[in-house]
């Protein structure tokens, strides 16, 4: 899955850019986090984890 793709998913559900780490991103919905890699292409089982996690606990989406 495309990085962009996944990044207009997760803010889709409420999700928004915390900061910049390392190698990855960190994407918070307020109370928890999550990671997202910093390539171009992100792993197909990986995104899905990702959004798995994000829609169990989604944010505020008037962000």
């Amino acid at each position: 899955m495309k990085k962009k793709d996944l990044e207009k998913k997760l803010k889709k559900v409420g999700w928004w850019l915390d900061r910049h780490g390392g190698n990855h991103d960190i994407w918070t919905n307020g109370s928890d986090t999550n990671q997202v890699p910093r390539h171009a292409e992100v792993n197909e089982f990986l995104a899905r984890s990702i959004l798995k996690e994000a829609e169990k606990n989604p944010g505020d989406t008037k962000r």
